[in-house]
């Protein structure tokens, strides 16, 4: 069992930055590829970024590549997304989500374990 907390959301500006941290209990958080998906008011799940158990594998939707960031630090049991040049269609609730596998994942379907969600409204 794993539980995920996010962190880190707001209000910014558009051009603004922001870092969204989840951090995860449990002993085994090495284990697992980390994802963040984000979901608009009315709009699908979108997936935003994902890292594999070791963090040298991540990808991106097309939507956020070249401006954001996934990290992580598995001693601190947390995985980071560092968004930048945010604008206003970046506006949604973030979601952190684990997948018990060491392969990284683009599709929401195969995580397992989900945050709560962190508001991110960017103003224009």
């Amino acid at each position: 069992q794993v539980q995920l907390v996010e962190s880190g959301g707001g209000l910014v500006q558009a051009g603004g930055s922001l870092r969204l941290s989840c951090a995860a209990s449990g002993r085994t958080f090495s284990r697992y590829a980390m994802g963040w998906f984000r979901q608009a008011p009315g709009k699908e799940r979108e997936f935003v970024a994902s890292i594999n158990w070791s963090g040298d594998r991540t990808y991106y939707g097309d939507s956020v590549k070249g401006r954001f960031t996934i990290s992580r630090d598995n001693a601190k049991n947390t995985v980071y997304l560092q968004m930048n040049s945010l604008s206003p269609e970046d506006t949604a609730v973030y979601y952190c989500a684990a997948d018990a596998a060491l392969v990284a994942s683009v599709r929401w379907y195969e995580y397992d374990y989900w945050g709560q969600g962190t508001q991110v409204t960017v103003s224009s």
